[in-house]
């Protein structure tokens, strides 16, 4: 089914190449509106969100992050909404796109500039202004209209045309329809069972939700995994939650970092509060390991836990193939920053402590916040099963539409996008010949 709509697309858009093709040389393309035939109204002129306060807690960053929406990323109707989705876009391609704003623009609120209009027309395109507003200066209403914008595209919602905005503004109707191809391959190719709570770490967005009765309760900014070491997609479990946990550093950071460090600093080891075990987490002197990193570690490196442990102080525990997690982190300033791609592959979560306490519940009620808060404090570790198992999906979503028809897109971080689809389009040209070729038609069955 996704090939068939990734096909009508992509005759959508040879179609509007060639109505670009005929128009006048110089022409400004007219403002087009999702298609109300494929089911995808333009989303409703609502008030932009306010900007929040300047979030300095966990708990104030988490409460603004959830005040956008209470919408899913991903529930059981995201894969139809992202065709209907791709199908409003390629009818926006057939009108000719949207217009392309000089890189030089600049827009100041209450004073006219000679690209207002050419603003104010991107917008109505896809339906961050209402089309009675197609003239005027840089005023609220546009101001408001950038806020919708920015927060579709994960900005801040300033109102400003920033440098990220403008640059955002004018990424082609052509990438955003392939964002949205890529988002659905992905989609259609996994298998996670939603039960009445889940878990969704979508890693472009870097934000957890927690996701009760098909609704929003709780939403995080995350950390995820550099470019150099992303973060896996995956589908799991949660099975507990580890309070005041140690720290197994991963043979290949012992490998890598640490050997680098000892090398250095032979106090290394003992400054961070680690210890290098042997295969039966016996302790052994780090004064007879190699740290010539030339070889596989025959050894384990573990950090204890306390306020210097790299997990913090909590960690949430889903079994995986990528022997990945979700947990606290002693670098909690790094949740106030915009790009939050900075792990080796699991994820930090703000406000971890709050997410704990929504895992236990309601099963374990005596563990709410505030006894979690308490059992941190004796500085002791702690493992709480629990009861009933949470399931969990790290997605990869550059694109997609929640329930209320807010298409939203981020930036391919990882650039497996474009990589996905060349993948889908070898597949599709291989089957195409096979359906041609006596030998090898069965295939195209």
């Amino acid at each position: 089914m996704h090939r068939m709509t990734i096909i009508a697309v992509a005759a959508l858009l040879l179609n509007a190449q060639a109505l670009a093709q005929n128009a006048a040389p110089g022409a400004t393309p007219a403002p087009a509106k999702p298609a109300a035939a494929a089911g995808t109204p333009a989303p409703a002129h609502a008030a932009a969100p306010k900007p929040a306060a300047a979030a300095s807690t966990p708990e104030q960053r988490s409460a603004a992050a959830l005040a956008l929406s209470h919408e899913p990323t991903y529930d059981e109707g995201t894969a139809q909404r992202i065709k209907d989705a791709a199908l409003s876009y390629s009818d926006i391609a057939v009108r000719g796109g949207w217009p392309t704003i000089p890189a030089d623009a600049k827009f100041a609120l209450g004073t006219a500039g000679p690209n207002d209009d050419l603003l104010r027309k991107r917008l109505i395109v896809t339906g961050d202004l209402a089309e009675d507003k197609a003239s005027g200066p840089y005023d609220e209403v546009v101001a408001e209209a950038v806020k919708r914008f920015q927060v579709r595209h994960g900005l801040a919602p300033t109102g400003g045309v920033t440098p990220r905005t403008l640059a955002a503004l004018n990424v082609s109707v052509q990438k955003r329809i392939r964002q949205l191809e890529a988002s659905l391959e992905r989609i259609e190719n996994m298998n996670f069972s939603f039960g009445q709570r889940y878990v969704i770490v979508n890693i472009p967005a870097t934000f957890a939700e927690a996701v009760e009765d098909d609704k929003v309760v709780r939403r995080y900014r995350v950390i995820v995994g550099k470019t150099e070491k992303p973060s896996p997609t995956l589908t799991a479990e949660i099975t507990g939650v580890v309070l005041n946990p140690t720290w197994t550093v991963p043979s290949s950071i012992a490998k890598t970092e640490i050997s680098a460090h000892m090398r250095k600093d032979p106090g290394y080891l003992s400054r961070m509060h680690m210890e290098v075990l042997d295969g039966h987490d016996n302790p052994i002197d780090p004064h007879s390991v190699d740290w010539s990193g030339t070889h596989t570690p025959n050894f384990t490196v573990r950090q204890q836990n306390g306020a210097w442990n790299a997990l913090g102080a909590v960690k949430i525990d889903m079994p995986n193939p990528y022997s990945v997690y979700m947990h606290d982190t002693n670098q909690r300033n790094l949740f106030s920053d915009d790009y939050r791609f900075d792990s080796h592959g699991c994820s930090r979560v703000d406000n971890v402590r709050d997410l704990a306490a929504w895992l236990l519940q309601p099963e374990l009620s005596k563990w709410n916040r505030a006894a979690i808060d308490a059992a941190i404090s004796t500085g002791q570790h702690q493992e709480i099963a629990l009861p009933k198992k949470v399931p969990v999906a790290w997605v990869y979503l550059t694109a997609w539409m929640t329930r209320d028809q807010t298409i939203q897109f981020r930036n391919d971080i990882y650039d497996q996008d474009e990589q996905l689809l060349e993948a889908t389009a070898e597949e599709a040209a291989f089957f195409s010949q096979a359906a041609n070729h006596p030998l090898t038609a069965h295939l195209a069955q």
